[in-house]
């Protein structure tokens, strides 16, 4: 998001935005949200001991919370920033402590399969464990805890602001959320006690027995599939394949509703051949219904000079995933498109009809179709 440097938070702000108002979320000028009493602070507010680390000699540590395996020196921190090793032990600097605090529309996230129209309280800190070229939210993902404004926000405080507002979920998003994974558990236990959804968006770049641990608390998940080639992912985010491609098929096994996001990004993702190949592993190791949103990218952060994705692009990359045999293939950051709504694929019709994050009209019953009663995968309804 840097456009010569000119109203970089301003612009986030706006695309975190979505026309409805912010419980709490630190302007340029560091003033608290209105819904929310305290200020925000710049610095260090609490530390977590961390759930998964291995403590080696020489008081060094490596982290074994993503397939990166920081191995971290007494007083050092991991690549992602926010976890750093305290006399042999890897503490987590974000625990309780978000610089982000919205409400969001469901569909924001993007999960269009997870009950319509619904709200989503959703929360972020500081940090990440990749570091992508395009990232639209890099001022507080590539930041340091000590860069950004957060607010002292303990589970408790999370849950009965959601409760409060009428937030249905509680969505744990804008950076990558497994960064600050002991909160999102915290977090996630709570709003279970209280009737509420757990939801995240993420790289998927975790390791597998953290992940399954945090199946327990969570309810949806959509997961940036970023391109189908190991070598986009070295390039452009620092990361790898295939531990994404492992949590996506943990996330299928453990039962939790997966929906997936490709942005496709001129000249770097955008070959139809990838693309097929990619659908085909989406059907084949998670079913044909999956949804997959193709997303449009505009010029942010380090991809300044790649202009934006030409619509006809999407269009051809949902015609390829359709060929394919996926069921749900939707095209986001063209909000007047007709691929933001659903449609049932046995009648053909459209069952929940979208403008943006607004919904016009939902044409379903009992989690199936309103029309010709097929069911459609999704979380329609919470017991």
């Amino acid at each position: 998001m840097d456009r010569g440097k000119k109203g970089g938070r301003r612009d986030f702000l706006k695309l975190c935005g979505a026309g409805l108002c912010a419980v709490c979320f630190p302007s340029p000028s560091g003033a608290p949200g209105k819904a929310f009493a305290q200020a925000p602070q710049k610095g260090l507010i609490k530390t977590r001991l961390s759930s998964w680390y291995q403590p080696l000699e020489g008081g060094a540590v490596r982290c074994e919370l993503c397939p990166r395996g920081c191995l971290i020196p007494p007083g050092q921190r991991g690549f992602c920033k926010v976890r750093e090793n305290r006399d042999g032990r890897l503490f987590s600097l974000v625990c309780g402590n978000p610089c982000a605090i919205h409400l969001d529309p469901i569909e924001k996230k993007p999960l269009f399969h997870v009950l319509p129209a619904s709200t989503a309280l959703s929360i972020a800190t500081a940090g990440c464990n990749l570091h992508c070229k395009f990232c639209q939210n890099w001022e507080f993902s590539q930041a340091s805890p000590e860069e950004v404004y957060s607010y002292d926000a303990p589970p408790e405080l999370i849950v009965r602001k959601a409760k409060e507002m009428g937030a249905r979920s509680i969505a744990h998003t804008y950076v990558e959320p497994t960064v600050f994974y002991e909160y999102m558990l915290d977090v996630g236990s709570a709003a279970r006690q209280a009737g509420l959804m757990n939801v995240m968006h993420s790289n998927g770049f975790i390791n597998p027995e953290p992940l399954q641990n945090l199946c327990r608390i969570l309810d949806a998940a959509n997961i940036d599939l970023k391109a189908f080639s190991d070598s986009f992912y070295q390039e452009l985010c620092g990361g790898s394949l295939s531990p994404v491609l492992e949590t996506l098929k943990t996330l299928k096994k453990q039962e939790i509703h997966v929906e997936i996001t490709n942005l496709v990004i001129p000249t770097k993702n955008d070959d139809l051949s990838e693309i097929k190949e990619m659908c085909l592993w989406i059907k084949k190791n998670l079913g044909p219904d999956t949804p997959l949103h193709f997303s449009r990218f505009y010029p942010l952060y380090r991809l300044t000079k790649i202009p934006p994705t030409p619509v006809s692009v999407l269009e051809k990359a949902r015609e390829v995933a359709l060929s394919a045999g996926l069921a749900y293939v939707y095209i986001g950051n063209v909000p007047a498109h007709e691929a933001w709504s659903t449609y049932c694929p046995g009648c053909k019709k459209p069952i929940i009809q979208r403008t943006g994050y607004m919904i016009r009209e939902v044409r379903m019953k009992e989690g199936g179709c309103g029309y010709c009663g097929k069911s459609i995968p999704g979380i329609w309804r919470t017991s």
